[in-house]
């Protein structure tokens, strides 16, 4: 599986030196290429105090570090140890998916996947980690050996694994690449240890052998990089695509993404309907 907008996993919350929440703050602006100047545009604050909290002349209220990382498109769970970093006590809940409170959001999920089906389609937590899929989802990963289905599964290891997916993707090379160059963009942007211990793992796999990259009967116009791959000695083809919530107030609801696998071609498009009905 692969998104465009892949959950990136947990960044390092440390506090550089210990030096409190300028250091972060610096960090993250650095990492989103902006002057102090324009994060205090954005802000609708001065880049003067802006300066001066980096350097820790002066304390932000609760309010300015979390319109700051707001601005800065921090994610949820960096918010908390900002906050933490300045003093203040955590904003953001981090409640179990399994919880009680969370009964609606997972009712919501399911019945989202079941409404997608014949299509595949997932829920992936911060580390790529599938917490729930559709039965589109499971006729993809027949036959894939039981090693690789213990729980919990991962998506970017089921689909790059030779004895996973990969063996059965006629484009392997160019969707594996698409992966891995997505996860460098990632780590790049959020420096999350997680997911550059995934990374380096998949990376490492040996390129799996595939069979012929065969055509499709008739030649389809791709707006969009498929992933084409071998079902039952046919090869269907996919767009994928990812949503996330809108203004999570949750870390787990935060990490959360729904990737769906749209047919890239009619014949993918009837073969799956055929197949469930």
């Amino acid at each position: 599986m692969g998104t465009e907008s892949a959950p990136v996993g947990p960044a390092t919350p440390s506090d550089p030196g210990g030096q409190g929440v300028g250091p972060l703050l610096r960090a993250w602006r650095e990492r989103r290429r902006m002057s102090q100047l324009e994060l205090a545009l954005r802000a609708d604050s001065s880049a003067r105090h802006v300066s001066f909290v980096e350097t820790g002349r002066s304390r932000p209220s609760e309010d300015m570090v979390l319109r700051l990382a707001e601005r800065l498109d921090v994610p949820v769970r960096e918010r908390n140890a900002l906050l933490l970093a300045a003093g203040y006590a955590p904003r953001f809940p981090q409640t179990p998916l399994d919880d009680p409170s969370l009964d609606a959001l997972r009712s919501g999920l399911e019945r989202l996947l079941e409404g997608y089906e014949p299509y595949p389609a997932l829920v992936m937590d911060a580390r790529y980690d599938v917490v729930a899929a559709n039965r589109g989802i499971t006729m993809l990963l027949e036959g894939v050996p039981e090693s690789l289905l213990t729980p919990p599964l991962n998506a970017m290891r089921l689909t790059l694994h030779p004895q996973g997916l990969a063996p059965r993707i006629r484009n392997l090379p160019e969707w594996r690449g698409h992966l891995l160059a997505q996860m460098e963009r990632q780590i790049a942007l959020y420096r999350s240890n997680p997911l550059r211990e995934l990374y380096e793992e998949v990376a490492a796999y040996p390129l799996a052998h595939t069979g012929p990259a065969g055509e499709p009967s008739e030649p389809v116009p791709y707006f969009a990089l498929p992933m084409r791959i071998e079902h039952e000695g046919r090869v269907l083809s996919f767009i994928s695509s990812v949503a996330t919530f809108n203004t999570p107030m949750d870390v787990t609801v935060a990490e959360l993404a729904i990737e769906t696998f749209l047919p890239a071609d009619p014949a993918t498009a009837k073969y799956l309907r055929n197949l469930s009905g």
